[in-house]
Parts: C-alpha cells; structure tokens; sequence
C-alpha cells in the first residue's frame, strides 16, 4: 500500500435522462474522516449512500463535496415550492410580530433557500431511482479520482519523509561518533571537575563513587540514542507498510523529539549541542510533512 496525503480534489460531469451534473471533491487535513456535503434540494436522501462510498476509500481528512445539477437542455424551469414558502412567510410573521419592520418584498422571499427549485424534477418512481443510481455511480468514479489524487501527492511527499528520515540517521551516527559521547570521555571530564571542586579536602572513596556515579548517569547520552535509532527504524517500516500510517508517523515525530531535547539537556560539549540542535530542526520538517499524511 502506498502513503496517501490528506490534500486533493476531483472534479468529474455526469449526465442521464435529460439531467447533467457536475461533482466536485476537495479534501484538506483532519483529525480523522470528516464530511460536508452540498446537494441541491431534494436529493438529501442521497448521502448516507454517498458517506459510505467516501469510507470505503479515504480514513482521514475533511472532504467537501459539492453536486451541481441542471437540466441537459439547458433549458431550466422553476417553480414556488409551496410547504416552503408557507413556512417563510410564517417565520416573517414570527419576526415582525417581535420586532418593528417593514414588510418583505416578494424577491427577498423567493430568494430564500428551498422556496424555489426546479419544475423539471418531477419524475416517477422508477425514473427518479435511475437518476440516482446514475448520479451514485458518478460520485463514486469521483471519489477513485480523489483517492487516485491523494495518491499521487503522497507518493512525492514519502519520498521527502524518507529523506527526513535519512537526515535523522546521519545526525544520529555523528552524535554517536563524537568523543565527547564515550563512557570514558565522561568519566575523564568527572574527575576533573571533582578534582578541581574538591582540592585538598579529603572526602571519602565510597561518597566520590557515588557522586561519579550520578553525573555519569545524567550525562550519558547512549539510551537516548538507542531510540533514536529504534524510532528511525519504525518510521521506515510505516513508510514501507504504507497506508493510513499518518498518526503513527506524527506520533513517532513526538518521541524524537523528546529524545533529542533530552540529548541536548545531557550534552557535554558544543559539538554535541549542534548535533541535536540540527536534529530538532530536521524533526521539524518532519512532523510538518506527516501532518498532511492519511
């Protein structure tokens, strides 16, 4: 399976038994799979079938979908939906009875959402189910452009990941690789730090073994390391395992990063303080790019 981004569109016509339409599908980044539809009045009872074709395809993003219908001639007739247009006029009644107003122009009520709508929709039964299916159909070649666009995107995007992931590596073998990172290096440091606290004092053997110990505990970096290359190693498998692995990725980008804060608290030396720093910033980059991942 490939990695797929969040962001896309598609766009397809349509046309069946004097009708044409047009669909079109934007998706942006979600938390999770979010879906908004706009369908002219009357074909509501179209989208639980059109969620589940969304579903079947996409697991994260916000997804507007918007049908534009007409009549193929070109010729559009309209007509005064009636249950409508009586309860307009009764919400103006509500209001005026409530506030001082003039009354309203009949333009401003028959501009009202649903008190026009087209005279050529009345079709018969078997007619009308035919449309539908026809118009279902269409949505769902839409929905494979969409995905197929998604795709596409996501392809570029794990190859940029992946060269993110490259970056990690490399930082992480020279933080390894510098001398100031070795178990020896720290005793070393240790010592001359007591010896240059201490002096003369005589302290104890066993109390000087135990404060070495401590500093060397806070100052070994190799646990934080270690992660950082077993993080490394799960961000190429999801990238290799492909499909919705976004919140894993965005998951694993947290625990780098906490481990490379980590590293640059216990750092020793400014070398090793660079290499974290430029870990933070390729990290950076990173999360920025597997936020828009599905």
């Amino acid at each position: 399976m490939l990695v797929s981004s969040m962001t896309g569109f598609a766009r397809i016509d349509g046309a069946h038994a004097g009708k044409r339409w047009t669909w079109e599908l934007k998706s942006v980044n979600g938390r999770g799979l979010e879906m908004r539809f706009r369908l002219p009045p009357g074909f509501d009872e179209l989208e639980p079938a059109l969620r589940a074709k969304i579903s079947s395809r996409l697991r994260r993003g916000s997804i507007f979908a918007n049908l534009q219908l007409s009549a193929a001639s070109g010729d559009v007739r309209i007509r005064v939906n009636k249950a409508a247009l009586a309860d307009a006029v009764a919400a103006v009644k509500d209001v005026r009875g409530q506030i001082d107003c003039g009354p309203p122009r009949a333009e401003g009520v028959l501009a009202l959402r649903g008190v026009m709508e087209p005279a050529d929709d009345d079709l018969d039964e078997a007619a009308r189910a035919a449309l539908n299916n026809a118009i279902e159909k269409s949505f769902q070649d839409v929905v494979r452009l969409l995905g197929d666009a998604r795709a596409e995107e996501g392809a570029a995007m794990a190859v940029v990941v992946a060269g993110h992931v490259d970056d990690i590596e490399t930082l992480t073998a020279k933080a390894n690789a510098d001398p100031g990172a070795s178990l020896s290096a720290i005793r070393d440091r240790i010592g001359a730090q007591l010896a240059e606290l201490i002096g003369d004092d005589a302290v104890p053997e066993e109390r000087l073994a135990q404060e070495a110990a401590l500093l060397a505990v806070k100052a070994d970096v190799r646990e934080e390391l270690n992660r950082l290359t077993a993080h490394v190693d799960a961000a190429r498998s999801l990238l290799k395992r492909g499909g919705a692995v976004g919140r894993e990725l965005d998951f694993l980008t947290q625990e780098l990063n906490r481990e490379t804060n980590t590293l640059c608290a216990k750092a020793q030396n400014m070398d090793l303080k660079r290499v974290g720093l430029d870990l933070k910033k390729v990290i950076d980059q990173l999360r920025e790019q597997v936020q828009n991942i599905e």
